[in-house]
């Protein structure tokens, strides 16, 4: 098992930037890809970003391409999200991910784990 606890959500205007990370713990010994994924209200759960295990293949929405960031630092079981130029179709509440193996997956049902997320919102 792998608990995921995010943080660095809050309030921001438009063109702000905001860094969320999520901590990992428990399992994390093996090896497993991390993801951003986001759900904005009434809409369904989407992809964001996502990184491998080695830090060597990140992918991104094209949405959010250009603008954010993910990294991840294995010694400390920790990955973020730097977001930059944000944009009031960002705010959403912002979920991180862990998926076992080492590729990056874009898609939600590739992972196994899961945190509760942390609120966005971007004011015009």
């Amino acid at each position: 098992q792998v608990q995921l606890v995010e943080s660095g959500g809050g309030l921001v205007q438009a063109g702000g930037s905001l860094r969320l990370s999520c901590a990992a713990s428990g399992r994390t010994y093996s090896p497993y890809a991390m993801g951003w994924f986001r759900q904005a209200p009434g809409k369904e759960r989407e992809f964001v970003a996502t990184i491998s295990w080695s830090s060597g293949n990140t992918i991104y929405a094209d949405s959010v391409k250009g603008r954010f960031t993910i990294s991840r630092d294995n010694a400390k079981n920790t990955v973020h999200l730097q977001m930059n130029s944000l944009k009031p179709e960002d705010t959403a509440v912002y979920h991180c991910a862990a998926k076992s193996g080492t590729n990056a997956r874009i898609e939600l049902k590739a992972y196994n784990y899961w945190g509760q997320g942390t609120q966005v919102i971007v004011s015009s």
